[in-house]
């Protein structure tokens, strides 16, 4: 087993969801799975519950306490914008070399499946000039893509495509999660998607309510 960064071309696009679809499917075949978030922007913590370290937290069986929501997910910002932004409302600032000796540490420690679950979007700032795809760059794992299914969403998936190239990145699979009122049906975005990404794997996953299964979590799971 191995880590994967689970990365995106925006927020909102479904990271959390394929995380705890992974999760469960890695439990229920009986493989030890972790997952941890850093950061987190828009985090309220009067509902824990639904936040994304929450629901990671749920899908891996754990208590989601003050302690738990801490080692998942250490730099939390209420405000709802680029970490960044998020942290200068507080007065705050995110340390770049402290976030990814975190990472580090979890890879370390953990001996079957590790999830990191980024936040935001591939080039979303971090510190300074350091941005996700810096942090990815670093950790030197195979990404995880996940893209919408919205009406453009080939154009900010192949842009992503490039910079990742660019650094030299493994990339494990582009998943589709399909976007709230896409007006384009998945399967011809997942099609069209692959016709350009050549050799990458493209999985398309409908939208499900919370906690659903569907087998392409484990075609997923499979890749890494």
């Amino acid at each position: 087993m191995s880590t994967v960064f689970i990365t995106s071309t925006g927020t909102d696009i479904g990271k959390t969801f394929v995380a705890a679809g992974l999760i469960r499917h890695f439990r229920r075949v009986g493989q030890p799975v972790d997952a941890i978030k850093p950061i987190v922007s828009g985090f309220d913590p009067t509902a824990v519950a639904a936040s994304d370290p929450g629901v990671l937290l749920a899908g891996l069986g754990r208590t989601i306490s003050p302690e738990e929501i801490e080692r998942v997910s250490p730099w939390r910002f209420r405000a709802a914008l680029a970490p960044d932004l998020a942290a200068a409302r507080e007065g705050r600032t995110l340390d770049f070399d402290a976030i990814v000796e975190f990472s580090r540490r979890a890879m370390a420690a953990h001996k079957g499946a590790l999830l990191i679950e980024a936040v935001g979007g591939i080039m979303v700032p971090l510190a300074g000039r350091r941005t996700v795809l810096d942090w990815l760059t670093l950790l030197r794992v195979p990404a995880l893509l996940v893209v919408g299914s919205y009406l453009g969403t080939i154009s900010h998936t192949l842009t992503a495509l490039h910079v990742l190239a660019q650094r030299k990145l493994d990339i494990a699979a582009i998943v589709v999660s399909e976007s709230e009122g896409s007006p384009v049906p998945l399967d011809d975005t997942t099609g069209t998607i692959a016709r350009f990404a050549e050799g990458f794997e493209v999985i398309g996953i409908p939208r499900l309510p919370r906690g659903a299964d569907h087998l392409a979590f484990g075609r997923i799971a499979q890749l890494f």
